[in-house]
């Protein structure tokens, strides 16, 4: 049985899609639960007329990680699936899902990624999510974190290990990631299944890009490894990453002096090339799928990543090393409690 956990704030025709795309779903023994976040368009309507048992009632907008622990404590699935509400699942998602888990009895969870053809046909839409769908498909098997946006994970250790710190992550943040760190502290297996792919809607632009990396992933992030956390050689955090974000420092470095000395040009075009060159497989991706315009497009996006990521994380230690980073809550998680499952089609909660 697999608990499809959507949480939701003012979704719009994204989350109708959302939903008629799960209805698609061919795998038998499944149910859809829509949290409610505090939404003030059609939301509520839309889950109701899709037949999913809602969650709502909430008198403001608590945030995606508590949304998703209220989803979990009234599932009634092993398996919870949280997907979300700007995601289009295919017909076999589902079953993906339950044939993995199935497989694997020692997997505590597994994610997938986006796919290679985003919803959205703007360019930085088609940049941000082809960028997602490379890093996890040259990702590790194993994993050390977690996705929300199409993870599963059992609901026993879901509920155990205390789900996601609602009490930290007020706000879409990186709970998905912390929950991983805290799984794999615990010693649970968690796999990043490459074929469990979904396609994401959501329309990029240069603010919000800019406002998510920073505020809710990069400046969070560096506190979760400074506090702890670590942080493994995988993904976007691989070496080769952090080795291209200390050359686009010395490409900007480098291009300041070009307004003192011509000799400054030199170092920017061997930074650039070097950028290029460690990067190139990526960039072969892009030409290969959008052809030379498009990759031409994204390189001053890929470095400009690369720049603001890295200032970021200095900004993250500085405050670390001056006491103004909170503590990463740990202590106040507890495990969830596991009410008996509602029957009603429609759920409320005060």
């Amino acid at each position: 049985m697999i608990s499809v956990i959507i949480p939701v704030h003012n979704g719009g025709p994204l989350f109708e899609r959302c939903l008629t795309a799960l209805q698609q779903t061919l795998y038998e023994h499944w149910e859809c639960i829509v949290v409610e976040d505090g939404s003030t368009d059609n939301s509520v309507e839309l889950a109701y007329a899709h037949g999913a048992r809602l969650v709502t009632g909430l008198s403001r907008r608590l945030g995606p990680a508590q949304a998703r622990n209220i989803g979990a404590q009234v599932a009634r699935g092993e398996i919870l699936f949280f997907v979300d509400a700007d995601v289009l699942v295919q017909p076999g998602t589902v079953g993906h899902v339950a044939a993995t888990m199935q497989a694997n009895p020692g997997l505590a969870a597994c994610f997938g990624s986006y796919d290679d053809q985003p919803f959205d046909t703007n360019f930085l839409s088609q940049y941000r999510n082809l960028l997602h769908h490379y890093v996890h498909q040259r990702g590790k098997i194993d994993a050390s974190t977690f996705w929300s946006g199409c993870g599963a994970i059992r609901r026993d250790v879901f509920l155990a290990i205390g789900g996601f710190n609602e009490h930290l992550y007020e706000r879409p943040s990186i709970e998905d990631i912390e929950l991983g760190y805290r799984l794999q502290a615990a010693g649970h297996r968690v796999q990043l299944e490459k074929l469990l792919q979904v396609k994401h809607m959501k329309r990029w632009t240069p603010r919000q890009m800019f406002i998510t990396d920073v505020r809710d992933r990069a400046l969070p992030w560096t506190k979760l490894i400074l506090q702890g956390g670590g942080a493994p050689n995988d993904l976007n955090l691989n070496f080769s990453q952090r080795l291209s974000t200390a050359v686009a420092f010395i490409g900007l470095f480098s291009l300041g002096l070009a307004l003192l000395t011509s000799w400054a040009w030199l170092s920017v075009l061997l930074a650039m090339l070097l950028l290029v060159w460690l990067n190139w497989p990526f960039y072969q991706f892009l030409l290969d799928k959008r052809g030379l315009r498009f990759l031409l497009m994204a390189l001053p996006w890929h470095w400009f990543y690369f720049i603001y990521s890295g200032a970021t994380f200095l900004v993250g230690v500085l405050l670390y090393r001056l006491g103004r980073v909170e503590q990463i809550m740990v202590d106040r998680i507890r495990p969830l409690a596991t009410p008996p499952p509602i029957n009603k089609p429609r759920t409320t909660v005060d």
